[in-house]
Parts: C-alpha cells; structure tokens; sequence
C-alpha cells in the first residue's frame, strides 16, 4: 500500500531538486495546477495517471523509489561512453557485413525533449 505522505515528501524533493513550484510541475506533467495543490494540501491521492506522468516526465525519479522510497534519487545514470561504445559495436557489426555504407553520427534522444550527437569516432 502507498504510504501517501512519504509519497508526497518524495514529490516535494522532485520538486526542489528540479527548481519547480507546484504550477511549472503541473504544467510539466500536463496535470491541473489544482489537482497538484489538492494532492500537496493531503486532500486528494494521486491516481496512477498522476504517478505515470511523473514517471515518464523524469528520468532521473526511480519509480521504485517514487512509490515506495527504496532505490535512489537521482537514479544513477548510465555512462553515455559505454552507451555509445555498445552502439558502436553493434554498427560496425552491421557495417562490416554492408561495406558499402559508413557510420556518420549517432544520435541519443533523451525522455526531456532534448538529444546529443556524436559524430568522432
């Protein structure tokens, strides 16, 4: 069962970590400004809908962690080198079977909206 006012101090410290008063959240996670000041003030609990929303609008929240406070927040992020490393054995696999064609960048995009390319190799 969620223990409801863990769970909210776990969303105060999303909330701190990233800066964000209760309206930019709200909008954040595309939520009513009032439904984030109901669930803050005790009076409501948040709905599945709600904790998806969170989940999906930041990467570093564990839900593990969100919902039942094991794990880690931030969530320990994986090395973008072994990442890119993994990605280049896997290309250069497919390129020695294809000679004709040449890798040229990769690009990450991340759950934020934002990306990164790598083009030296």
């Amino acid at each position: 069962m969620l223990d409801t006012t863990s769970f909210l101090s776990r969303l105060k410290t999303i909330l701190a970590h990233n800066e964000l008063s209760s309206a930019a959240f709200a909008d954040l996670i595309q939520v009513q400004r009032s439904s984030i000041s109901h669930l803050l003030n005790g009076r409501n609990k948040p709905s599945l809908e709600f904790i998806i929303k969170v989940d999906q609008a930041f990467a570093e929240v564990d839900l593990q962690w969100l919902l039942y406070g094991t794990g880690t927040f931030p969530k320990t992020k994986t090395n973008p080198t072994t990442e890119i490393s993994d990605a280049k054995d896997a290309i250069t696999k497919v390129t020695n079977e294809k000679k004709e064609k040449s890798l040229e960048r990769i690009i990450m995009f991340y759950t934020d909206g934002t990306f990164k390319t790598y083009s030296e190799f």
